[in-house]
């Protein structure tokens, strides 16, 4: 099998003059004879000047070339689409399935004997997972590693838990602008991805538990010396994987996804979690089963003691043993045989882990921050196809509720109206958002985290059950139940939904119903009128979008980029 700088030729209808040609242009960039007849390890570069979650990836690269070279191969640093959540319109889960493709495709249009895929705002590891399973080259992952927390008043805070916390109380009128402002400075004080259990530190997690990345890799700080000297480590193990033709398909098998999701739950982790390790497990047609996640649910506890399910911070849980571990806990639930890229097995890495005294960020199995688990799967007339609540973050006492539905239609009709003096609502109402998932929204945004209304929150208001087919980031916290499914842009159920309506939410039964007769649906959905496609639909990425974007509970992929069958 070719390799290094004959592998993957340009088609010119004469390899020998292909490889000529190839050699005489990179020879431009200085290279000598020994450099290019050795294994060409590609490396991802996603920098950019709107993604302050990569801004330690300059640094990162240059660790890596080093740990590449030690090791006997040729670092070779590529572009590819950088995503950060605040800087993406519509949304960055729109553009996910963009970032995947980009990814896939320069990993096979480029000559590369492995690559190092860094990554780390929320849907960038994700998109990257993907590419690579589909590629199905040796790859290895390095996150670019959470910030540090910033301080306020004696106060710890980190981005974003802190920030919707905080904006709570200033839509309640307790903070003023000036304040604010101020606090805006604290919350994110350096580069890195946010500092508490959201989606970003949740992938990064799941990611070292699927055997993807070196043990420490999930957790270590952007900013410390731990996190240069991982990728100088990843950079090496990235040859060792390039000689030893051990592919993604050989890491990511179903129990090893099995284990990773076994670490969503005890990690209290985002419910993008899930979405995300659907699509990448679908890449390789390995399906995640609904059911046998919520049942994995209620065998793992939450664990680690992180907001928003808890009171820590990622740092603390780095020097608490990290994931490694947290894995040591978990041991009897796990599949420990699983083959990881640090070259041994999960068993070996639990075998490493740092056994911190005293330390009480990771719980025991017998002393849990939460009994269940911290995701639980509903099922009823409300979400055939399933829906999601983060219970570890949800309130106790809303787990068993009925209210009445006050519904928005989408997103500009919830910012409408949420606020105002005169909408009809009490603490005891179920709110419901529709028309905000994949096609819907379009890109299925983290607008499932819907305000409490102002009204409400002036009044104290801090929590009420909110159901919508949109998405929720993992730094939110709530009794918010996501991903209903089908979404309500292509008929499901929440598109009945009507103001008055009566909902029951039963959490321990795992059930979310709309208390309306049968035939009364049978009536609205005779008059339902799809919503009007967005502007631009006729064209370009969103056409394609919006043909090919599969429901939540298929990872909301491409449906063409799933193996046939």
């Amino acid at each position: 099998m070719a390799s290094g700088l004959r592998k993957g030729l340009t088609s010119y209808g004469d390899a020998g003059f292909s490889l000529f040609l190839r050699t005489a242009f990179i020879k431009a960039m200085g290279f000598t004879d020994d450099a290019l007849d050795r294994p060409i390890i590609g490396i991802t570069d996603t920098y950019s000047d709107f993604n302050p979650c990569h801004g330690n990836v300059p640094d990162l690269i240059a660790a890596a070339k080093r740990g590449i070279m030690l090791a006997g191969g040729l670092p070779m640093a590529f572009p590819t689409i950088s995503i950060h959540e605040s800087f993406a319109h519509p949304t960055s889960m729109f553009l996910r399935n963009l970032m995947a493709l980009d990814t896939e495709e320069m990993i096979r249009a480029q000559p590369m004997d492995a690559v190092l895929l860094i990554g780390g705002c929320d849907k960038t590891l994700p998109a990257q997972l993907m590419g690579a399973a589909s590629a199905n080259i040796p790859a290895i992952v390095l996150p670019t590693g959470p910030m540090l927390v910033g301080h306020y008043k004696g106060e710890v805070l980190g981005a974003c838990t802190d920030c919707r916390r905080l904006w709570a109380r200033h839509r309640a009128g307790e903070m003023d602008a000036a304040e604010m402002n101020e606090v805006s400075s604290r919350l994110a004080p350096t580069k890195g991805t946010c500092m508490v259990m959201g989606t970003a530190s949740t992938i990064a997690c799941m990611i070292e538990a699927l055997g993807m990345a070196l043990p420490g890799a999930g957790t270590a700080p952007a900013t410390h010396a731990d996190r240069v000297r991982l990728a100088e480590a990843s950079g090496a193990a990235a040859v060792r994987l390039a000689k030893d033709a051990v592919t993604p398909q050989q890491i990511l098998t179903k129990p090893a996804f099995r284990n990773a999701l076994a670490v969503l739950q005890a990690i209290g982790g985002s419910t993008n979690g899930l979405i995300h390790m659907t699509a990448v497990a679908g890449r390789l047609g390995i399906a995640i089963d609904l059911e046998e996640f919520d049942a994995l649910g209620r065998e793992v506890p939450v664990l680690v003691d992180l907001k928003p399910s808890g009171q820590h911070y990622m740092e603390h849980f780095h020097w608490a043993g990290g994931v490694p571990r947290l894995l040591r806990e978990l041991a009897p639930l796990l599949d420990t045989s699983c083959q990881t890229v640090a070259g041994g097995t999960l068993a070996d890495s639990i075998a490493a882990a740092e056994l911190v005294p005293g330390q009480t960020v990771i719980r025991s199995i017998d002393a849990p921050i939460h009994a269940g688990g911290g995701l639980a799967v509903l099922r009823g007339n409300l979400a055939p196809g399933g829906a999601l609540l983060k219970r570890s973050a949800a309130t106790a006492s809303l787990l068993r509720h009925e209210g009445r539905a006050v519904v928005f239609d989408s997103i500009p009709d919830m910012a409408a109206r949420i606020d105002a003096d005169d909408l009809d609502v009490t603490a005891d109402d179920i709110l419901v958002l529709r028309n905000a998932g994949p096609k819907g929204a379009p890109g299925m945004p983290e607008a499932g985290y819907l305000p409490i209304p102002r009204k409400l929150a002036r009044a104290g208001v801090k929590d009420m059950v909110r159901i919508s087919d949109a998405r929720m980031s993992g730094t939110a916290f709530g009794t918010i139940v996501l991903h209903a499914t089908p979404e309500a842009a292509i008929g499901g159920p929440l598109a009945l939904v009507q103001t008055g309506d009566r909902i029951r939410l039963d959490a321990d039964a795992r059930t979310l119903d709309l208390l309306v007769e049968e035939a009364e649906l049978a009536r609205r959905r005779a008059e339902w009128i799809p919503p009007t496609p967005p502007e631009g639909a006729e064209r370009g990425y969103l056409r394609l979008y919006l043909e090919q974007v599969l429901q939540a509970d298929q990872g909301c992929d491409f449906s063409f980029c799933r193996p046939p069958g």
